[in-house]
């Protein structure tokens, strides 16, 4: 049986970050081809030199006047939250956590709930073009099940672990360092490395955990080295001084974590808004990996990311939702939300770096660069098509763009969930929006 398969499109992707590489980073091709056999690209260019190369009655869909990127990669949201994006009345990080975010997640003891969510939850993220994300569980391993089994459903590379804390929480949401130990082993054993699935360990953040708690993460991390761990950094100013009181050996609070052998390759740290100098330099020297939330940052009014200095400082960078302090899964609102961000700095992000982020970036943060990101050889096959006439508006707006890096930059002002037409998983649909603009031939 023949599975080759091609579509064809305008399509775009990254090989390098345009912030450093300039144009040469971007591959762009107005009348484009992917080639997939067996979930992977076989090969990417113009259409019109690939089609010879076809076998005869190979399948062909073209995607006429749609734009073909990579599929997008989420590197922090959390599970629990979805039904609570948009609460009002939670404030700033602590007390939202408290009023909003805990009573929430204490619902996912009950596996028929957390079932229901986890479907709705894998369901959005292909609705808005999200093929890989990392996922904060709750503190219940039901809710790490139930994301895990819904992403293999639909064959998605999903990373996510339970959340391990013992302190400064809901009785209802702790759990003992030994349990912690215990449940996440058993995640791991059941799930690590299970098709396209990873596990994470997932400290939620220093003050809801104990040094113990901390220790047993770093403790999973040397015994499952191929795993990886996430964690909540310096996201807000009350945060940022709660832990130098509950954590007075620690010169800061990314030594919190050091101390605990947190850092490394696969170790994502979300937020990092208020980090110093010597914190990015350890990072980067760890090759840690920063996952930036800017609507969550916004909505609970953190404060505002300095790309520029994590830039400079050597440390990867990936796009996040954060949901549900996050207001959207769409990563293009993400973005919408990061150029205002860099606006009030006196920096710009230009459409190149903020799709970069979303695409080649996330897969560099996430350590799986040459897996998905881009339209390499051999890469999975993940990506989503984007319809440039999605609203009437957007229609409007680019009538007279010429050029992709404005079309690109509309897009990811004014597009959402509606841009996103198709969404492929290994080179098979796993949403479409059932327009009729494509054919095959």
């Amino acid at each position: 049986m023949n599975t080759i398969h091609a579509v064809r499109a305008e399509i775009l992707d990254f090989t390098a970050d345009p912030a450093t590489h300039g144009s040469a980073a971007l591959r762009h091709y107005e009348d484009g081809m992917l080639v997939i056999e067996a979930g992977r690209v076989l090969n990417f260019g113009d259409a019109q030199a690939l089609l010879p190369t076809l076998a005869p009655n190979t399948p062909v869909t073209h995607y006429k006047d749609h734009l073909i990127i990579p599929g997008m990669i989420d590197t922090h949201t959390h599970l629990p939250q979805t039904s609570m994006v948009a609460a009002h009345g939670g404030g700033q990080l602590l007390n939202w956590l408290n009023n909003c975010t805990f009573p929430t997640e204490m619902r996912f003891s009950d596996a028929q709930y957390a079932d229901r969510i986890a479907g709705f939850f894998i369901e959005e993220l292909l609705r808005n073009g999200t093929t890989t994300a990392m996922v904060f569980g709750s503190v219940h391993p039901t809710s790490v099940n139930a994301v895990f089994k819904h992403a293999m459903q639909r064959d998605m590379r999903i990373i996510a672990g339970k959340v391990m804390m013992d302190s400064h929480c809901p009785n209802d949401l702790q759990d003992s360092p030994e349990q912690a130990y215990n449940d996440s082993k058993a995640l791991i054993e059941q799930w690590h490395n299970k098709g396209r699935l990873q596990y994470a360990v997932t400290p939620r953040f220093a003050p809801s955990c104990s040094v113990e708690q901390l220790n047993i993460a770093g403790e999973l991390l040397a015994e499952y080295p191929s795993v990886y761990m996430q964690t909540h950094l310096s996201e807000n100013t009350d945060e940022c001084d709660w832990v130098k009181t509950l954590f007075p050996e620690a010169k800061d609070y990314l030594d919190v974590y050091q101390r605990a052998n947190l850092l490394g390759r696969r170790s994502i740290f979300a937020h990092a808004i208020h980090v110093s100098d010597d914190e990015l330099k350890r990072l980067s020297e760890h090759q840690s990996s920063i996952a930036h939330c800017p609507s969550s940052n916004l909505f609970i009014g953190s404060g505002l990311f300095n790309l520029k200095r994590c830039e400079q400082a050597k440390v990867q960078i990936g796009m996040a939702s954060d949901i549900g302090a996050g207001t959207s899964f769409s990563l293009f609102q993400n973005y919408n939300e990061a150029y205002k961000i860099q606006q009030l700095q006196g920096e710009t992000l230009s459409p190149f770096k903020g799709l970069y982020l979303n695409t080649l970036g996330g897969a560099r943060a996430l350590d799986l660069e040459g897996v998905i990101g881009n339209f390499n050889q051999g890469c999975e096959a993940d990506f989503v098509v984007l319809n440039k006439s999605a609203s009437p508006l957007l229609k409007l707006r680019l009538e007279d763009s010429n050029e992709i890096e404005d079309t690109l930059f509309a897009l990811m002002m004014l597009g959402d969930d509606r841009c996103v037409s198709r969404t492929y998983i290994m080179g098979e649909i796993a949403y479409s929006d059932n327009d009729d603009n494509d054919n095959d031939g």
